[in-house]
């Protein structure tokens, strides 16, 4: 059965979420649909250890704040599902969770968007599928040799699970290379070598760059949305987070790395069977991988819509793509709106991809 709506909003996340807070303030009738079974978005799949990299009252989405944790400067993931179940319910968001969207079509003066077990025919469409289930490895030469575990960020969760996953004992429960110079790399990286157990090893491209021990989340959103409307206003780019550095140096990251247990080795350029082939010719034998090299957009969704660009992204003048005006995008990075992959910044270009959506649908 087809049903009829105003807005289909792709994805129950924090940027689904924040959609659907401003889509009901400007009195548009809509549903989000949602392929996770339960509220929480991408947050309740992080690893055990992870933490935000602001405070709670400086992660909020719009019109309700994050309360604190109780004993948490920085809230975990668990603090953030519940704030984002209970962000769902507190303004009975439409949510169908186990909805999943597999396309979304042009059907006349409509947008056909196909979910598991329904269709829906609407005047415009929020994409909001974030990027968390696409992860990118990149194609290392011998990584369909290596004989060893590899894990993605995805599926890391915490530093035990290589004992019951079996890797090999060595001096403990293995060697663990960890790939990637980003926060995820560096904070997984810390996450087994405080745990003690296994033998790190870091591999980068480029020496790690860490922000100064007191800049937090809140300080990078100031600077990322300074750059934006820098640019916005035809003013030179300052380059943003970018300028700064590349990791956030949280208390987990801080203490590995004074404690001299971040062992930061250039990237190699091959795996073998038994482990790593570094530049030099050198080898070290190795358990276990787990490449924290980030994520591409989810966007398998749109493929009928022909919009994709380079890098996978879809041009957009603010949230709206250029080649479908009835579509928004939101949530994917800074393309779609400065820092909208953040809670606190995805709340600005989601009210504005709303009140678009309401003047579209009024004209």
């Amino acid at each position: 059965m087809t049903q009829s709506v105003d807005v289909v909003v792709v994805g129950g996340g924090q940027a689904g979420l924040a959609a659907g807070y401003h889509l009901r303030r400007q009195g548009i009738d809509f549903t989000i649909l949602d392929a996770d079974p339960a509220p929480g978005g991408a947050w309740q799949h992080m690893w055990d250890s992870l933490h935000l990299f602001s405070p709670a009252d400086h992660s909020s989405l719009p019109g309700r704040l994050m309360p604190t944790q109780p004993g948490e400067t920085y809230p975990d993931t668990g603090h953030v599902v519940d704030y984002l179940a209970d962000y769902e319910k507190r303004y009975d968001l439409p949510v169908q969770h186990g909805a999943r969207v597999g396309a979304v079509r042009r059907d006349g003066d409509r947008l056909l968007v196909e979910a598991d077990s329904s269709t829906w025919r609407a005047r415009a469409v929020i994409s909001a599928t974030g990027t968390w289930s696409r992860p990118f490895v990149p194609a290392v030469p011998g990584r369909g040799l290596f004989a060893g575990r590899q894990l993605h960020t995805v599926n890391y969760r915490r530093p035990a699970d290589f004992a019951e996953l079996g890797v090999p004992p060595a001096g403990g429960w293995g060697r663990v290379v960890v790939v990637g110079g980003g926060n995820s790399g560096a904070q997984i990286a810390a996450d087994l070598a405080l745990a003690g157990d296994v033998t790190v090893t870091w591999a980068t491209r480029r020496p790690p760059r860490f922000l100064p021990d007191d800049i937090d989340g809140r300080a990078l959103f100031d600077v990322a949305t300074a750059r934006r409307r820098a640019l916005d206003a035809g003013r030179g780019d300052t380059g943003g987070v970018a300028s700064l550095g590349d990791i956030v140096a949280v208390p987990p990251v801080r203490a590995a790395r004074d404690a001299g247990l971040l062992r930061v080795q250039p990237m190699f350029p091959r795996l073998t069977a038994t482990g790593i082939r570094w530049a030099d010719g050198s080898r070290s034998d190795a358990d276990a991988i787990v490449w924290c090299t980030g994520f591409r957009p989810a966007l398998a969704h749109l493929a009928p819509l022909d919009l994709r660009g380079p890098r996978g992204h879809v041009a957009t003048a603010g949230t709206r793509a250029v080649g479908e005006p009835r579509l928004h995008l939101l949530g994917y990075g800074d393309w779609t709106g400065p820092a909208s992959a953040t809670l606190i910044g995805v709340g600005r270009p989601a009210r504005d991809a709303a009140r678009d959506i309401a003047q579209q649908l009024s004209s």
